[in-house]
This record gives C-alpha cells, sequence and structure tokens, in this order.
C-alpha cells in the first residue's frame, strides 16, 4: 500500500540533496537514513560496551594494586 504524506518544503528540499540519484525516491532516501540510524546505534552500543570493558580491566588492575599496597601496611 502506498500513502501520501506531508512535508514542510525545506524538508523536502532537505530530502532532495541527500538524494544520490535523480531519480531516488524520497522512500529510498528515508530508508537510507533510517539504516544509517540503526548501523550507529549499533556502533555506538559496541563502543559503550568496549569502553565498559575496558574501564573494568582497569579497576581490576587498580583494586589489585591497592591489594598489594594493604599488604605492605600490615
Amino acid at each position: 500500500m502506498v500513502t501520501t504524506i506531508q512535508l514542510r518544503e525545506n524538508v523536502k528540499d532537505s530530502l532532495n540533496k541527500m538524494k544520490e540519484k535523480e531519480n531516488e525516491t524520497y522512500e529510498e532516501v528515508i530508508l537510507k537514513m533510517m539504516h544509517n540510524i540503526e548501523d550507529q546505534k549499533r556502533k555506538q552500543k559496541q563502543l559503550l560496551k568496549e569502553g565498559y570493558i575496558e574501564m573494568a580491566k582497569e579497576t581490576i588492575s587498580l583494586h589489585k594494586e591497592w591489594s598489594l599496597a594493604d599488604k605492605d601496611w600490615d
């Protein structure tokens, strides 16, 4: 089913600028944007995960370091 949507002229102009080919449809442009957003979300999630893993490793390392220092105080 095909439907019609209303867009402000400035949105239409922006979509036109995003077209890679002259005959590319607005639907193709919007789908491409949606895929890009999903890719960015996936990449951001992966980067956050990697960052948390690095932080955990650093925390473990600091804990070990301080545990050894604590033994020296006794």
